[in-house]
């Protein structure tokens, strides 16, 4: 198939009350993926319910733009 999308959504618990600074360190992440080829979107967010569990939604033109991305200084760290 092609022009494949590809796309991640997962949940991330932070240790006990740390769920807004988890989410500082991902948006500075989002900063970074913003120059990153083929992203799409890349969404980070607190459940109002469970405070500490981030949501991390990701679109990428296609799964290798994702992959390349890890490689992005800064990112993994």
């Amino acid at each position: 198939m092609k022009n494949r999308k590809h796309g991640l959504h997962g949940k991330l618990k932070a240790k006990a009350g740390q769920g807004e600074a988890l989410a500082k360190i991902l948006l500075e992440a989002a900063e970074l993926m913003k120059t990153a080829p083929g992203c799409e979107l890349y969404v980070v967010s607190l459940d109002a319910r469970i405070p500490d569990e981030v949501w991390i939604t990701e679109i990428w033109d296609n799964e290798n733009s994702h992959d390349e991305s890890l490689n992005i200084n800064g990112v993994r760290a």
